[in-house]
Formats: C-alpha cells, sequence, structure tokens
C-alpha cells in the first residue's frame, strides 16, 4: 500500500492563509476605495492640510521658537513688529510671536473639534438609531424635540447659552455640543428606517435576536458611512463656531492662543498691521478647508449615490 506523501504546512502560514481568503472582498473593496481617493485631488489635497493640522496640533509646541509667548509672555520692546526672519508671522500688541501662538493654538482648536463632534455625535446617534428604529411614539418625541432645536439659528442658541452659562471655553463648547447634536439625530434617524427593513435585519427578528443585539450589529454599522462623513465635515466647522464665539469675545479668553480671540483683538490693529489678523484667520480658512474636503472625498468612496447626483 502507497502512502501519500503529506504537506507540512505552520499553523501560522495557515492561519494567514485564511485570513486573507476570509477578507478577500474586504481587502479588494479597500484597495478600490484607496485607488478613487488617490485619483482626487481635491481629496488629497484634502487629507494632506489635515495631516499638517493634526501634526502640529500634537507636536506644535516644541517645533515653535518661542512656546512661552502662548502663555502671555510679554515683550512691549517688540510689540507689532511685521513679518521678519526672526518673527516669521510678526509680532502682537504685547510684542508676542505670532507664529509661536497660531502653531500651539492649532491643539486649542483640535480639542475644541473633538470635544463639540464627539459630544454631538454621542448624543445624537443614539436618539436618531432608536428614532428610526421604534417608530411610534417614540419617534414623534424625539423628532419633535429634535425640530424645535432645528427650528432655532445654531449660533444664535449658542449665544443664549454662553450668555446664561458665562463666557470661557468650556462653556463655549458645553452651548456648541447642545446645538450640534439635531444633525445627528436626523441623519441617523432617515437612515435607520430604511436599514430595518432589510432582509438581513428581519432574518435576525425572526430568530429571537434581540432589540440591542440587532442594532449595534446591523443598524449601527450600516449607519458608519453617512456618520464618518458628517464628522470629517462637522471638525471643520465646530473649529469655525468656535472661532466665531471667541470672535465676539465668548470663547476662549486671553491669553489663550485661540485663533478666533486672536482676531478680535487683531481688529483693532487693521488695517497698518494686518499680519496680526491675516495669519490666524489663514489657519482657520485652511483647517476648515482641509476638513471640508476630506469630507468630500470620504463622501465620494463611502455613498457611490452621491456621484450621480
Amino acid at each position: 500500500m502507497m502512502n501519500t506523501p503529506s504537506v507540512n504546512t505552520s499553523p501560522q502560514a495557515e492561519d494567514k492563509l485564511s485570513f486573507r481568503e476570509k477578507h478577500a472582498s474586504q481587502i479588494r473593496q479597500w484597495r478600490l476605495y484607496a485607488h478613487m481617493f488617490r485619483s482626487s485631488f481635491s481629496s488629497m489635497l484634502g487629507l494632506a492640510l489635515v495631516l499638517i493640522f493634526l501634526f502640529l496640533a500634537a507636536f506644535g509646541q516644541w517645533l515653535v521658537p518661542y512656546p512661552e509667548d502662548a502663555a502671555g509672555a510679554v515683550h512691549m520692546s517688540q510689540r507689532l513688529l511685521p513679518p521678519s526672519a526672526e518673527h516669521w508671522f510678526g509680532t502682537d500688541e504685547m510684542g508676542a510671536d505670532i507664529f509661536s501662538r497660531v502653531i500651539i493654538g492649532a491643539r486649542t482648536s483640535l480639542w475644541i473639534g473633538i470635544v463639540i463632534t464627539g459630544l454631538g455625535a454621542l448624543i445624537g446617534i443614539p436618539l436618531g438609531i432608536i428614532a428610526g428604529y421604534k417608530g411610534g411614539l417614540v419617534r414623534a418625541v424625539i423628532m419633535r424635540v429634535t425640530e424645535l432645536f432645528l427650528a432655532v439659528p445654531g449660533l444664535a442658541l449658542a449665544l443664549a447659552i454662553v450668555a446664561a452659562l458665562g463666557a470661557n471655553l468650556t462653556n463655549c463648547l458645553i452651548a456648541l455640543a447642545i446645538v450640534w447634536w439635531p444633525g445627528y439625530v436626523r441623519l441617523v434617524e432617515a437612515k435607520t428606517l430604511s436599514v430595518k427593513e432589510e432582509l438581513f435585519v428581519e432574518s435576525a427578528r425572526s430568530i429571537g435576536a434581540k432589540t440591542p443585539w440587532i442594532l449595534w450589529h446591523h443598524i449601527l454599522p450600516n449607519c458608519l458611512s453617512p456618520i464618518i462623513v458628517k464628522m470629517s465635515m462637522d471638525m471643520g466647522m465646530a473649529i469655525l463656531s468656535a472661532a466665531g464665539l471667541g470672535f465676539i469675545g465668548l470663547g476662549a479668553r486671553p491669553p489663550s492662543p485661540e485663533w478666533g480671540a486672536m482676531i478680535s483683538i487683531a481688529r483693532s490693529y487693521m488695517p497698518d498691521w494686518w499680519w496680526y489678523s491675516f495669519f490666524p484667520g489663514a489657519a482657520i480658512f485652511l483647517t476648515v478647508l482641509g476638513f471640508n474636503l476630506l469630507g468630500d472625498g470620504l463622501r465620494d468612496i463611502l455613498d457611490p449615490r452621491s456621484r450621480e447626483r
């Protein structure tokens, strides 16, 4: 009797092969996504701007030449100097280096964007899923409250909340987070209404799956694409809204290196000392532009129907 030779394969090789076979379709899909994203100049520009912003927010305080100027250092002998080799963005009315303050201010802006967007999503996503899945009276109550918040202009409502709580950065974040969540409720509720009628959700319900399990494993994963797109765009808009409140004196207080507060002070020195307001404004513009372009690129990838409109 002839023995057939056996092929010896290591467990590691088998595990690696099985992983590739099991996730072959996902790997091909992500490669397609990467190719589509790289082929878009605007998407790559947005990604580059966002990465630069994140890098400066993470390491800016170690890169700037005058980090003490972000903490309120005073150099009256160097006040309102124009851009030069020593001070790339010039100096402000206290002699502080504007370049150092703008770069270190990126961390404040990143924290503002993350807190506002994160709190808005944390409140709005569960409410949207519950409203869309439960329907009936629950949906009616949640959506009426949401529409009540949407009926009032967001910035006006935030102004009222900050005026009631007090003008500082923490209250500014609380106010913007309160007015930010209704957008997520409407987005997720509409997506949940379409997903809950799909066959895989009906199948899970028919075999006795509990509602929390269905929401976590079926509804939420199918809502992630529009949520990711909205959060990427909301980061820029949250930074812009916080800068707006800082501009009118209801956000971060001096000497905090917040871009909106810097422009608020700099407007008194225009147009002769133009650099004081120009460079913080340019930082806001490039940051918001980067997040918007990145969001557009993600929308084109994650929502193919948007390209057909």
